[in-house]
């Protein structure tokens, strides 16, 4: 028998696409071929492309491009282009890129087989997303550091937001079960996994399609209770009215962190109408101060968009104000980009880029001291880290995240002494802050600290944010 084909993935975007790309390499292991790192090294390159707004989809065609001339310079012979941006512009892709040998779209992975197998030649194989929902029983290798996992728990979406184009090419909400859930959980679990992060495109509305109506509380206590799993994070949440089932348990199920990931867009009420994402600006205010007065110690990540049509001076004044009154644990912030086929893209009011840009500044530049501020609070307390391993920075410290930093998107915590390995949760003393990342020492496993010689413990610090300038 000869050699393993060799395969090397490219997965652009969102966590979403990422766990689509993981189904893929799942498929090419069961099918014999051997994944590479280096491109060039690869006999057939996918790349699975973000098609959601014009960065992303200038990346995703810069990506393919790139990737395309290696037919010349290295050993491809066949370039399959996957996901968002071919399930949205099938026929112009095939037209403008003939170097592309094979198109499948956003919820085709599983055709990556017969295509390997070569049992399949057609170049068009973009399907209908409505057609599939990922399942247990489908092959998926793992991509992340540090034992963590996505649990992708819907496809689809059933908003109307004006500015989006996802339910377009991704479909209506299709729920998996909570039972299908709970199987896939344990085999990650049986792989090494400890932290499981619950994403979709609308996270909260989890099991309104189904005949069972299973709710998002009821998902996440019924893998909290699978064993050897210790987090369960919740992303991607719609800021709607919060049931008290669900803030019960982020408040008090000892494996449900209490970490909420909302994206809110706006807070303005006139902003929120065009987004029409259903609520006003006042609801947003209720809603974060009934998840701080119930969830102690709740870490709280939110994104933002700036410049959409028709934001006034005066309305991003009241973003500006709401994020310095909600103090916001992680915060994203996003320039609009005008999509086709969407409401938002033949609105009137459109805000000069040079505007939109000085606003994304000005936030971020407000969110920067609330960040650190926060952080800071840490020093000199004691926090559960899940540690990842040795860190990209320095190859003599380890690096994790603390319970309140998400994977790849909230920061990192360094630690300067001590030895664990991956995928362990550990205790370690916070000693100090930076804007997004914190530096602790690793607690001994009886809970002891071991100081350098004349090193004082950290004194906890005393902050308060709304009193910052």
């Amino acid at each position: 028998m000869g050699q393993a084909r060799t395969i090397h993935f490219v997965s652009l975007g969102c966590a979403k696409n990422r766990v689509d790309t993981e189904v893929m390499l799942g498929v090419s292991d069961a099918t014999g071929f051997r994944h590479v790192e280096d491109p060039t090294e690869a006999e057939v390159i996918v790349v699975n492309t973000c098609g959601f707004i014009g960065p992303a989809k200038e990346e995703s065609v810069d990506t393919i491009l790139e990737m395309a001339q290696l037919k010349e310079s290295g050993v491809l012979e066949q370039l399959v282009v996957a996901g968002c941006l071919s399930q949205r512009y099938p026929g112009e892709l095939a037209e403008s890129m003939p170097e592309v040998d094979v198109f499948l779209g956003s919820s085709d992975m599983l055709k990556l087989g017969p295509i390997l197998e070569k049992k399949r030649t057609e170049r068009m194989q973009v399907g209908n997303p409505a057609e599939y929902t990922m399942r247990a029983t489908d092959p998926r290798v793992l991509t992340q550091r540090g034992h963590s996992a996505y649990l992708k728990i819907a496809e689809g979406c059933n908003r109307s937001c004006s500015f989006c184009t996802i339910p377009s090419f991704r479909g209506k909400q299709r729920s998996r079960s909570i039972a299908d859930l709970v199987r896939e959980t344990e085999q990650l679990v049986a792989r090494g996994v400890v932290e499981v992060c619950l994403i979709s495109q609308d996270t909260i509305a989890y099991g309104r399609d189904l005949e069972e109506r299973p709710t998002l509380a009821q998902l996440a206590s019924a893998l909290a209770e699978v064993d050897g799993l210790r987090w369960v994070r919740l992303h991607y949440l719609y800021p709607e009215s919060l049931t008290k089932e669900l803030v019960d348990v982020l408040a008090h199920h000892p494996k449900v962190l209490p970490y909420i990931d909302m994206p809110l867009q706006h807070a303005a009420t006139n902003m929120l109408r065009r987004m029409k994402r259903g609520h006003g600006g006042k609801r947003l205010y209720e809603l974060v101060d009934k998840l701080r007065k119930n969830v102690p110690d709740l870490v709280f990540r939110s994104s933002f968009i700036v410049g959409h049509p028709g934001e006034t001076e005066e309305e991003f004044q009241e973003l500006l104000d709401f994020v310095t009154w909600a103090e916001f644990d992680h915060l994203g912030v996003f320039l609009y980009s005008p999509e086709e086929n969407t409401p938002s893209g033949t609105m009137s009011g459109e805000v000069p880029e040079k505007v939109a840009k000085a606003r994304h500044r000005k936030l971020m530049r407000a969110q920067r001291p609330i960040s650190r501020a926060k952080l800071k609070a840490r020093i000199g307390t004691e926090i559960e880290v899940l540690v990842d391993g040795v860190s990209d920075e320095h190859e003599f410290l380890l690096e994790g995240r603390w319970w309140g930093q998400a994977p790849e998107v909230d920061g990192k915590i360094y630690l300067a002494n001590g030895d664990a390995a991956p995928g362990e949760i550990r205790k370690a003393l916070v000693t100090a802050a930076a804007d997004y990342d914190l530096v602790a020492d690793l607690l001994t496993p009886e809970g002891e600290w071991l100081a350098p010689p004349g090193t004082r413990r950290p004194r906890k610090r005393k902050v308060q944010l709304r009193t910052l300038a």
